[in-house]
């Protein structure tokens, strides 16, 4: 059985890594979002924003996507919708459900934070080299995809759901 003195002592575990990376990239997501005109978000918005897209989405299939209890994920739609970022309209396969979308704002939010995560991406991709941080990518996205089960197409499924505001 493995224990805690087998973990590598030339870094934190892997756990940290990624807890501390995301706190990383989201104080970077927020650096500019004031003065870019999004000084009404706050953090929690990155959780719907990431998973949102921009074709619809009824909030239980966001709530999952999103890792959010429904109620969660109900309060922060509901958030974004007063603030004029989301709307929700009937679905059209079920006329009593509702789809989720964003707005003319919200698109616009969803464009800016697109081109704030290619620029995240390019400052810590030149901080370690192009080859370290791609590979790092691809080894991250081959190992969800194992625990998850997922073997789809992402830069399909990217492009369908947006620009991604959060991982």
């Amino acid at each position: 059985m493995a224990s805690s003195s087998d973990l590598p002592v030339d870094r934190l575990a892997v756990g940290q890594l990624l807890v501390r990376l995301l706190r990383e990239f989201r104080t970077e997501m927020f650096a500019s979002a004031a003065a870019r005109g999004y000084g009404d978000l706050r953090e929690p918005h990155l959780q719907i924003f990431g998973n949102v897209g921009i074709d619809g989405i009824r909030l239980t299939d966001l709530a999952a996507r999103a890792q959010l209890s429904l109620a969660a994920a109900s309060e922060l739609v509901n958030e974004l919708q007063d603030l004029g970022y989301l709307e929700r309209r009937p679905d059209p396969s079920d006329r009593r459900a509702k789809l989720i979308f964003p707005t003319v704002r919200g698109r616009q939010a969803l464009d800016d934070a697109g081109g704030r995560v290619a620029e995240i991406e390019q400052r810590w991709s030149a901080a370690v080299g192009p080859e370290h941080f791609a590979a790092a990518c691809r080894t991250l996205q081959h190992l969800l995809d194992a625990l998850t089960g997922t073997r789809d197409d992402h830069a399909s499924t990217a492009a369908s759901k947006g620009p991604a505001a959060t991982p």
